[in-house]
């Protein structure tokens, strides 16, 4: 609408007027350009709020670059991050971030490395504890932080050094929470295990180690040792 084209009309239409007085005629002109301001506003569409890109919305975020390609399930990683966030002067090795989501199934490469430094993610095969799996489903559904359970803890865990034992070069867990205090006691450890190959289905179960492939063993140990976080998760189970 034209509101020059108004103005000039509503003038004209005041002038014409019988017997109206001047502030008459004015207040009849304001009131028509007010009605005009407020159906100008009705009629004009504001269009559709245009989307905020995910980077922009997350500009704030200081683990923006993190999983990239969106890997790592989201809660998970939201909950390690901010546990990685608010301890992060006393991990004594900040360069990677880890998260076990023991929701998923034994055959799923559930175990995620997050290099801190660039954001890139790897994944790989783990085992959970026979107590987690009695009837060897493949799917975890009970965690125990008790000695003889041989079951899986979930948690905060740090990493130790890593030493040769029973099961070879295998890397110490001390747990930080308390559904996983225990874990430096019961000998819940990283290492190697034949039973854990994709080519095992249900993959094998542990005695409530995180068992990783032995071809990955090593580089995997050596990645994570001296002191960096994992997170282990169920969605039904974790309360971090």
């Amino acid at each position: 609408m034209n509101r020059q084209l108004l103005i000039s009309s509503a003038a004209v239409l005041a002038a014409l007027c019988f017997g109206g007085a001047a502030s008459a005629q004015n207040s009849a002109l304001e009131d028509l350009l007010g009605n005009y301001e407020s159906l100008d506003a009705a009629v004009s569409p504001a269009g559709p709020a245009t989307p905020v890109p995910a980077a922009e919305a997350r500009a704030g975020d200081e683990f923006v670059y993190v999983d990239p390609g969106h890997i790592v399930p989201a809660k998970p990683l939201a909950a390690a991050l901010r546990y990685y966030k608010a301890n992060l002067a006393g991990i004594p090795n900040s360069g990677y971030l880890s998260v076990i989501d023991y929701t998923q199934n034994a055959n799923n490469k559930r175990f995620y490395i997050i290099n801190m430094r660039t954001g890139a993610v790897e994944r790989f095969l783990a085992a959970h504890g026979k107590g987690s799996d009695p009837k060897h489903t493949g799917y975890a559904t009970v965690f125990s932080n008790d000695d003889g359970t041989h079951a899986t803890s979930l948690g905060f865990f740090r990493t130790g050094s890593a030493y040769d034992g029973q099961h070879g070069y295998s890397l110490k867990l001390h747990g930080l929470s308390s559904a996983n205090s225990n874990a430096l006691a019961r000998a819940i450890v990283i290492h190697g295990a034949q039973y854990v190959n994709p080519s095992v289905v249900p993959l094998g179960r542990s005695w409530g180690c995180p068992a990783v492939e032995l071809s990955v063993r090593t580089k995997l140990i050596d990645t994570l040792k001296g002191g960096t976080i994992i997170f282990a998760y169920h969605e039904r189970f974790s309360r971090e």
